[in-house]
């Protein structure tokens, strides 16, 4: 994957371009970057040409000024498609990463060949009261941030992974996030219910792993129930799907687009 940075914004991004195929965009999960998608890159390498992108404040898309906001981020992936003159393209997101690449869907529906979201929720249709239920461990693990990265790293593992390999790989990337960047998760709420729920013109996949919190389980189920897409849950896996189970998760993938 070849690093690039976006002129006139802090975003690093990656491309593989050399498949004569459609184009992927993978976008990562909160504390992590573009390297949790390793196997993905391994795989998909040659068959569609791949775009990896560091959400802001994370891994290097770092270089900021003020008024950078994460609800910046469509519009710095268009422009992105404009610089490589992609039209459309398949989008993958796990965790943060699914709200970000729903909250581009929103804004550019026409370049979306197909969506898959993994440890997300509908951002078009979500009660953020329910979410409470989760805020007290939210907090116990921001806390432990504030002493330390590798603390905080070391507890957000088990419940990002299920693997012992993938927890390991998780850790060894949560630990290069940086402190200060927690505030720009702060604005994420403003992409949640922004824009009406309406029937996709693109297909739909969701899922997460069976040893997620029991919360995004029933989100999952709940979602598939409310329009029509494709769900899986990930048997042996956690949150982070493609890390636990990269074989599987990359085989259906590939089917889903196929299918489309």
């Amino acid at each position: 994957m070849k690093e690039c940075y976006l002129e006139n914004s802090p975003i690093a991004y990656y491309v593989d371009d050399s498949a004569d195929k459609e184009w992927v965009v993978f976008v990562h999960a909160a504390f992590v970057n573009h390297r949790m998608f390793e196997s993905q890159f391994k795989y998909f390498s040659g068959k569609y040409n791949l775009l990896a992108i560091d959400i802001l404040g994370h891994g290097n898309s770092i270089k900021t000024k003020k008024g950078d906001s994460i609800e910046k981020m469509a519009l710095w992936i268009d422009q992105i498609f404009q610089k490589h003159n992609i039209t459309a393209a398949h989008f993958v997101g796990v965790s943060l990463g699914a709200v970000i690449v729903q909250d581009y869907a929103n804004r550019y529906e026409n370049k979306v060949l197909s969506l898959a979201c993994f440890g997300g929720y509908d951002i078009n249709d979500f009660d953020i009261q329910s979410q409470k239920g989760n805020s007290k461990e939210q907090m116990k693990m921001m806390f432990k941030a504030i002493f330390s990265i590798k603390w905080f790293a070391k507890a957000n593992k088990k419940i990002s992974a299920y693997t012992t390999d993938a927890q390991e790989e998780f850790y060894n990337i949560n630990i290069e996030f940086r402190k200060k960047s927690f505030k720009y998760l702060a604005k994420l709420q403003n992409l949640i219910n922004k824009f009406p729920k309406t029937e996709r013109k693109y297909k739909l996949l969701i899922g997460c792993g069976e040893h997620d919190i029991p919360m995004e389980i029933d989100i999952v189920n709940k979602w598939s129930e409310s329009e029509n897409c494709e769900k899986i849950i990930f048997q042996g896996a956690g949150h982070c799907v493609n890390m636990d189970k990269p074989e599987e998760f990359n085989a259906r993938l590939e089917k889903f687009w196929n299918n489309n």
